[in-house]
């Protein structure tokens, strides 16, 4: 494998490409926007303007498709009807793929496919998202994983923290107490930018894995950390039971050898210094 084109170089994508082009791969980046076109190509990134829609892609130049692997590192939007509208995307995508004979793809999921139900989640599990977006994701999985022309894998990543996100913003503007009993799960960039790495170093296709640090503070314990760090002010918590989802990575640190950088968003935590 030689070139890989990155659907999405955004937060997750930009920095993934750099990895990539770093280890001699031929790195190809979308986006959306023509004035972020620049900043990839001088980055060593060749650069594409890509639009996925419901009904049409817009791309002048296929030559994107013209790779041993699609990375697809683009989220549902948060719009109305997003349930419906994103697998309508992916299904625009997969045409692309399929004309063009692209043999794997990497799609970025999200563990938002899980309902929460008091307890372990584990990719085996039956997918009853209650979110918009978490139905989005699943109806695009099946997409991907189910098509025979192609080898799809699955990476349902955790909340993501890291680089420029204080997670203490996450919850800064709550203003009633809410439940800190809740399990975190999170994930840092640096973890996600080295699993995918390490799948297309294994060439481990066809696979679905959870992608979350193992250890899971409480919502509380961690969120007053993060707010302490940051000099922002926490949100209030109290004792009070509310629906949980704990999500297992084991399958992924099992079968890719893997070793957290940050087994616990905490150990993150101890990094920062005020450097938000």
């Amino acid at each position: 494998m030689k070139r890989i084109s990155i659907l999405g170089c955004g937060w997750l994508g930009f920095p993934l490409a750099e990895k990539l082009l770093a280890k001699g791969f031929q790195v190809k980046g979308s986006v959306t926007t023509r004035s972020k076109l620049k900043k990839m190509a001088s980055a060593g990134i060749e650069p594409y303007r890509l639009v996925l829609d419901a009904d049409k892609v817009q791309l002048k130049n296929p030559s994107f498709f013209d790779t041993d692997l699609v990375i697809v590192a683009i989220p549902p939007r948060r719009v109305e009807f997003i349930e419906t509208i994103f697998p309508a995307q992916i299904k625009q995508l997969v045409g692309f793929l399929e004309e063009y004979k692209v043999p794997r793809v990497l799609f970025i999921s999200s563990t938002s496919v899980y309902n929460e139900l008091d307890g372990r989640v584990a990719e085996e599990d039956v997918l009853l998202p209650d979110k918009p977006s978490g139905k989005a994701l699943v109806l695009s999985e099946y997409l991907l994983t189910q098509n025979q022309n192609f080898e799809a894998t699955v990476l349902r990543f955790g909340g993501l923290i890291g680089a420029d996100r204080n997670p203490a913003r996450f919850l800064s503007r709550k203003k009633k107490a809410i439940s800190g009993t809740k399990p975190v799960n999170l994930i840092h960039l640096d973890d996600c930018l080295q699993i995918i790495i390490k799948i297309i170093d294994d060439e481990v296709w066809g696979e679905t894995f959870n992608a979350c640090s193992p250890i899971h503070p409480t919502r509380q314990e961690f969120y007053e950390r993060a707010s302490a760090v940051s000099g922002i002010s926490a949100p209030p918590f109290n004792n009070e039971k509310s629906p949980f989802k704990l999500v297992d990575s084991s399958k992924l640190i099992r079968m890719l050898n893997y070793q957290f950088k940050f087994p616990s968003p905490m150990d993150y935590l101890g990094t920062v210094n005020h450097e938000f």
